[in-house]
């Protein structure tokens, strides 16, 4: 038996088994099975600009009798270079979904997909590789080792998937040139500041070209001057780079950077805002008061 894929000129891909007696062409949502893991998970199709989609995400806590329903109902798409910010109160469910998302939790029901795999369906043994070349990580702690130097810490990343030597200097040299970094390669974290370690860590998460970045509070331990430099970094990531990018933020002055928002509230999304053609203060106006609607302004968001 031979499984074969055809993408046609309109970017939809459609699949066939080729049997001794036989040519059955495959149901797309519920036959086809992506077998480049070897985790088995249906392959969803989907316009190739669409590179994660969320459908019908529930996630409850506790057991019968005593069940809390962190996420309730969520469902959407990010293309391909999106920037986009999920915001909301504490409790809202937005971490919980960054979890999902990130494959570190799991969800009670729904699906989702990245570039057309079910992530939800991969083998628990198979999903620290998947999360290593797929995605890529920048958390509130920097979470540099301090007896690597900030070229180090970058290359252990590239060591981790099995990056041909030759290629790994190069490669720093150049994101380090980009989210410029170049001159405190040789330092150790300790000697840098916040927001150049920051900076590292942007550097750490996309020097292996992931599908998805995924950012948790990255301005939360870095004074104002180091969040504009370290947003104005990232902005330039998606920018330039075209990586797509879905940062959790308390803060409206750090969702403003997005290019739309997705507010939750108990669970659910309350409210969906997008940048268009405003300019960064009045998308953040925009941002505040949608935050006051949701429960008494920004304060109230954490």
């Amino acid at each position: 038996m031979i499984l074969l894929s055809e993408c046609r000129a309109d970017r939809f891909c459609t699949s066939y088994i080729f049997c001794k007696n036989c040519v059955r062409k495959l149901d797309t949502k519920n036959d086809i099975l992506h077998l480049q893991y070897g985790y088995g998970t249906v392959k969803e199709v989907y316009p190739m600009n669409t590179i994660l989609k969320l459908e019908h995400i529930q996630k409850y806590y506790g057991n019968e009798g005593n069940i809390t329903k962190a996420i309730k109902d969520i469902s959407f798409s990010v293309e391909a270079g999106e920037f986009l910010g999920i915001m909301g109160a504490s409790g809202s469910g937005k971490t919980t979904l960054l979890n999902c998302i990130s494959t570190i939790d799991t969800v009670s029901a729904g699906h989702i997909f990245l570039e057309g795999t079910d992530i939800t369906e991969i083998n628990p043994k198979s999903l620290a590789r998947f999360r290593r070349e797929n995605l890529g990580f920048v958390f509130q702690d920097f979470n540099l080792l301090d007896t690597l130097t900030i070229s180090e810490n970058i290359a252990l990343a590239l060591a981790i998937n099995k990056v041909p030597a030759g290629s790994v200097e190069p490669r720093i040299l150049d994101i380090a040139e980009k989210l410029n970094i170049s001159d405190i390669l040789n330092k150790y974290p300790y000697q840098v500041s916040g927001g150049q370690k920051q900076r590292c860590a942007c550097a750490r998460a996309i020097i292996n070209n992931p599908k998805l970045l995924l950012a948790d509070e990255p301005t939360g331990a870095l004074d104002s001057h180091s969040s504009q430099m370290l947003l104005s970094t990232i902005q330039s990531i998606n920018e330039q780079l075209r990586a797509t990018i879905l940062m959790v933020t308390h803060d409206a002055f750090t969702a403003s950077y997005a290019s739309r928002i997705l507010f939750l509230k108990d669970g659910e999304i309350f409210m969906e805002l997008r940048k268009g053609n405003d300019s960064r203060s009045d998308f953040f106006d925009k941002i505040l008061n949608v935050l006051t609607m949701i429960g008494g302004g920004q304060s109230h968001v954490c």
